[in-house]
């Protein structure tokens, strides 16, 4: 009997590792895989040390430090991807993985993958070949793509895609996303929970895009008047430079009465179940986080999508998109966004079986088999 292929996982930020759970207990399951889990980048960030929430689950076998508190321009990432490669690589040493999983277009996964591939460890990456603008992560994401030695796509575009960057066809796997799997069995929030949150009719959840703070917080601020006269419910974004303007505008608007609750940090069950009431209440997410194109179309929930963020993201009859939060615009795409019918929403991104079938897909393909780990283009 051949031994367990034992299989790291990188993690580096809250919404990710909500993607990544079921992945991992697909991992945890599989009588031929060992998982091991490595926590690292903006989970380990003060206030919200998101890798309490990783340990909770899984037994945590390394963790790397990228990220500086206080720290967020463009300049402070570059360095963080340095010292996350550093780490990376001696963290692979020690655990030895036969393969290195990532998802998605973070730091993070950029920093992983790049070590992963120079020490010689077979990289396996999660929704490659998509489309969304942000910051740099086009650019990184299709970088980790060429890193990766398998491919486990979201949707037949995003494999197409891939093909047509030159990865062998025999390597791209279409799997659906992770972020689907778990949301049949995330109830709607409970009352008490959701009288907590503000009983909110629009969830706002907007991330930086990677200008300074001044110019995150005219944007989160336009969104926010633009909203004026709807409950509203702000969460933090994510630790990408310009995330201090973010802020400022939500605490200036909670201090004027403009938003009826504010969360720095919803752990992805109360995320969903949010989601889930604000759909029957009638509401939508607003901002510009990918959870507006995946997960709220297979809830389904309406979704107002601003500004150039997901750009090139495949998107469901759930979205309304504007290109910049002008007060007005914002205000009456929000009301579109409500009247949408969604009785014959349909979407992408798979059947919720995304973790069990990437698991088979890595039990399946041997990434010691003679040449597995050389890259080449396939035209």
């Amino acid at each position: 009997m051949t031994s367990r292929r034992r299989v790291a996982v990188v993690t580096g930020a809250r919404a990710e590792f909500g993607l990544l759970d079921p992945v991992m207990r697909a991992i945890s399951a599989h009588d031929a895989l060992d998982l091991a889990v490595i926590a690292a980048g903006a989970h380990l960030l003060p206030p919200a040390e998101t890798v309490r929430e990783v340990a909770a689950k899984y037994t945590i076998a390394a963790t790397v430090t990228m990220q500086t508190p206080g720290a967020h321009t463009r300049a402070d990432d570059a360095r963080s991807l340095g010292r996350g490669v550093a780490g990376f690589a001696d963290a692979f040493e020690h655990i030895r993985p036969a393969w290195v999983v990532v998802l998605g277009d973070r730091i993070e996964a950029f920093a992983a993958a790049s070590a992963a591939s120079v020490a010689g460890f077979a990289v396996a990456h999660i929704h490659g070949g998509d489309r969304a603008e942000g910051i740099a992560d086009e650019a990184m994401r299709h970088a980790i793509s060429k890193l990766a030695h398998l491919h486990l796509a979201a949707t037949a575009q995003s494999a197409e895609r891939l093909i047509r960057m030159g990865e062998p066809a025999e390597r791209v796997h279409i799997v659906g996303s992770p972020a689907i799997d778990d949301l049949h069995s995330i109830a709607p929030m409970c009352d008490d929970d959701w009288r907590a949150l503000g009983e909110p009719e629009a969830i706002v959840l907007y991330h930086p895009i990677g200008r300074d703070d001044d110019a995150e917080a005219a944007d989160t601020r336009a969104i926010l008047e633009g909203l004026a006269g709807v409950r509203v419910a702000a969460l933090a974004p994510n630790f990408d430079p310009g995330r201090a303007g973010v802020i400022r505008a939500i605490s200036d608007a909670r201090s004027h009465g403009g938003i009826a609750a504010h969360a720095e940090h919803l752990p992805r069950a109360s995320f969903i179940a949010a989601l889930r009431r604000l759909a029957a209440a009638g509401g939508a997410l607003v901002g510009n986080s990918s959870a507006g194109l995946i997960e709220a179309a297979a809830i389904p929930i309406a979704a107002l999508d601003i500004g150039p963020r997901q750009n090139g993201r495949e998107r469901a009859n759930n979205v309304i998109h504007i290109d910049a939060p002008a007060v007005g615009a914002v205000r009456e795409a929000f009301a579109r966004a409500c009247s949408l019918d969604l009785s014959g929403s349909r979407h992408p991104y798979g059947a919720g079986d995304a973790g069990e079938r990437i698991a088979g897909a890595l039990a399946a393909t041997d990434p010691l088999a003679p040449g597995f780990s050389r890259k080449h283009n396939a035209y």
